[in-house]
């Protein structure tokens, strides 16, 4: 069994798997983002000899060794990253289309 659950995640109906996607997704690339600086800092570090510490222990843990995503779906769970659904001008700016009540309403019987 998978944890957290899409009905956990989706907080029993609130949010689609759609949104869901999108909302893990995008804190999936924070995460990722943040390894990748953290572990620029510390290349840089080393290749000035200003530290004898090895790459890894430089990195924090948390973004070193769970996968991006896994710890996007966590933390999102745990609630240290919030949803924000799309707004209807919101997404008249940036052309995207809001889903439907059909497309959700096809979305739950799945």
């Amino acid at each position: 069994m998978i944890y957290p659950s899409i009905s956990d995640l989706s907080k029993n109906g609130k949010y689609n798997r759609y949104t869901l996607v999108i909302a893990a997704s995008k804190t999936a690339r924070i995460l990722t983002d943040e390894y990748v600086k953290q572990r620029e800092y510390a290349e840089k570090l080393i290749a000035n000899k200003e530290t004898d510490k090895s790459l890894i222990s430089m990195i924090k843990r948390e973004y070193r060794d769970e996968k991006a995503v896994k710890s996007a779906i966590n933390r999102l769970h745990d609630g240290e990253f919030d949803i924000f659904p799309l707004t209807a001008d919101a997404a008249e700016e940036i052309g995207a289309e809001l889903p439907t009540a059909e497309d959700e309403a096809a979305t739950a019987e799945e």
